[in-house]
């Protein structure tokens, strides 16, 4: 089945009454999502897992499930412009400006900018996923288990170097990651490993429960220990169509963004929020007048905004055709999959057709729904911010609670949920990135499994990850990530100290 075809008949399945209703429900979801201050799509979609059980068909999970991610990455950009609070973290890049633009009375173009720019880079990513994944998922048909161990180990370094602020916490979130996903039965030898004789640890750490405990419990936890006290800039948006001299000053800025956007997505680590910055960096490089960023550059919304929606659909590519989730909220889409006994893959739009082509057919008609949702309705969204988080927070966890419990009915499950909430809420106290443990949870099982293949395929020879000519490029590419930067550093040093030696 060619891209076009295979689209064509997406489009028969995503205009079904069921799909079209969840595809709006997702993306509403998304949206109130990224409105409220506090609450990612990463954590609600992790709400919303056991929802999957119940809805039965893949295809209509996974529309919803993709609707709240990228619709999170619209809704974002709202409280940014208006309260100067980040609704998303990839949306805090577009507080400098677009908070600035508000303050002046053009809250109206900032939020017009952005809804604009987000429909445009949103559908060239869908267009992108729509003509790279089918040669990228033949290509990885290519790999064995030494390609997908070499693969999971680039995966987690782009996770630890380009995630948070920190290499060095990154590194240690990752450490945490992979050793929640050693405990319980070692595969090999089904020895028990870490589980300190309690009979919950011995099936292994469930996706759901740790997903819920630290991006759930442990988010509301953080988010009531702070006093977000930022008041409206004003309650009433009028003029949300930009103006022309707007247009012409952001739609080369929307261009660039868009592109920026999809091959930043492609990494693992990257997503959203690197590709947000990376685009405002762009913008004010390329700006002829630097100085106004800062100061309500329409530049400065629309790059960023463009850029975190074009990687949002990028990011789809590596999870679909590689079995490789690049942020955490790729990661909960991934776990849907599993739960629905779809295994993520170069095998997955041969064989589940219907999954691939339904739910890029139905981003298109998201992205469609999304700008209807943003502009006409910003009215609501507004008045949505009103709603005070002490009322958001127990409904919240009481939807947590039902929703693991409900997995296995088994109370030890939300016992364990609530105490990943704790380490959750701690390692936000210390200023670690979450993303890195997740991802490392999810690919260390596939890593360990990789590993323990390869080495029983070449008896035991170490050599087969370095002459086997794909896995050899993808650890040299690793390697370069670490030898790269210390050589910038030692560069760097050398250059500080030049003068001093001339002198």
């Amino acid at each position: 089945m060619g891209a076009f075809e295979g689209l064509m008949h997406g489009f028969s399945l995503a205009i079904t009454p069921t799909n079209l209703l969840f595809a709006f429900l997702g993306t509403l979801l998304g949206t109130m999502v990224g409105v409220l201050p506090g609450l990612g799509p990463a954590a609600t979609i992790s709400l919303l897992l056991p929802l999957t059980y119940a809805l039965g068909s893949p295809v209509t999970s996974i529309i919803m499930l993709a609707g709240i991610y990228y619709g999170g990455m619209y809704g974002g950009s709202t409280t940014s412009i208006l309260l100067n609070i980040p609704g998303e973290s990839a949306s805090v890049v577009t507080c400098i400006d677009g908070h600035q633009m508000a303050k002046k009375g053009r809250a109206g173009a900032a939020l017009g900018i952005a809804a604009i720019g987000s429909f445009i880079a949103g559908t060239v990513g869908v267009i992108g996923l729509t003509c790279v994944a089918p040669p990228l998922s033949r290509f990885a048909l290519k790999f064995g288990p030494a390609e997908y161990f070499s693969l999971t180990m680039l995966g987690l370094m782009l996770a630890a170097y380009l995630t948070g602020k920190s290499i060095i916490k990154g590194i240690v979130m990752v450490i945490l990651g992979l050793f929640f996903a050693t405990i319980g039965l070692d595969p090999v030898t089904g020895n028990l490993r870490y589980t300190f004789g309690t009979m919950i640890l011995q099936d292994g750490l469930d996706f759901l429960t740790l997903g819920m405990g630290i991006f759930g419990i442990g988010e509301i936890l953080s988010n009531l220990e702070q006093k977000m006290k930022a008041q409206l800039v004003t309650t009433k948006v009028r003029n949300l169509w930009p103006t022309v001299k707007d247009f012409a000053a952001s739609k080369w800025a929307i261009v660039r963004g868009s592109l920026v956007g999809f091959f930043v997505g492609l990494l693992p680590g990257g997503g959203a929020v690197i590709s947000s910055m990376l685009s405002y960096a762009v913008e004010k490089k390329a700006s002829k007048n630097p100085e106004e960023f800062g100061q309500g550059a329409i530049q400065g919304v629309a790059g960023p905004e463009s850029a975190n929606n074009a990687a949002a659909s990028a990011s789809f590519i590596p999870m679909m055709t590689l079995g490789i989730p690049g942020n955490p909220a790729i990661a909960m889409i991934f776990a849907a999959l599993l739960i629905q006994g779809v295994i993520p893959g170069p095998l997955l739009i041969s064989e589940h057709p219907d999954l691939f082509w339904g739910v890029v057919a139905s981003m298109y008609i998201g992205n469609i729904m999304l700008i209807i949702l943003n502009l006409p309705m910003v009215g609501l969204w507004v008045q949505l911010l009103r709603v005070p988080y002490s009322i958001l927070a127990p409904i919240i966890v009481m939807i947590c609670s039902i929703g693991v419990y409900s997995m296995k009915y088994n109370s030890g499950d939300v016992v364990m949920m609530f105490l990943f909430g704790i380490v959750g809420y701690i390692l936000r106290k210390f200023d670690f990135d979450l993303g890195p443990l997740l991802l490392a949870f999810v690919l260390g099982k596939l890593m360990e499994s990789s590993l323990s293949q390869a080495l029983l395929i070449s008896g035991g020879d170490f050599t087969v990850f370095f002459t086997r000519p794909i896995s050899a490029a993808i650890l040299s590419f690793a390697v370069l990530m670490i030898i790269l930067p210390l050589i910038g550093k030692v560069v760097q040093k050398l250059w500080k100290k030049a003068p001093e030696a001339a002198a």
